[in-house]
């Protein structure tokens, strides 16, 4: 049995949560779901310009796990731009 979820700290609220590629009718498209801990990781990390460390105590979590969540982001996002998948931002 897998160790429960934490509860990571999050300070930023998505206004707008979904993102599409231009022109592709909504029926035809696929989607990548990121978690509000992810779009976190990728504030702290690219806007607010922050370190690893300093993003994960932010975050409340290790810096490994902090880590784990960027890439997960990166990859995800990866996906969508290349596959033109569309981006939707999920709370849980």
């Amino acid at each position: 049995m897998p160790r429960p979820k934490l509860c990571r700290r999050v300070e930023f609220n998505a206004d707008i949560t979904y993102f599409k590629p231009r022109g592709v009718p909504m029926s035809i498209l696929d989607e990548v779901q990121l978690s509000i801990e992810e779009v976190e990781a990728l504030r702290l990390k690219n806007i607010k310009d922050l370190d690893q460390n300093e993003c994960a105590k932010k975050m409340k979590t290790s810096q490994s796990t902090f880590q784990r969540i960027l890439s997960s982001a990166y990859k995800k996002i990866a996906e969508a731009l290349i596959n033109g998948k569309a981006i939707k931002i999920i709370n849980k």
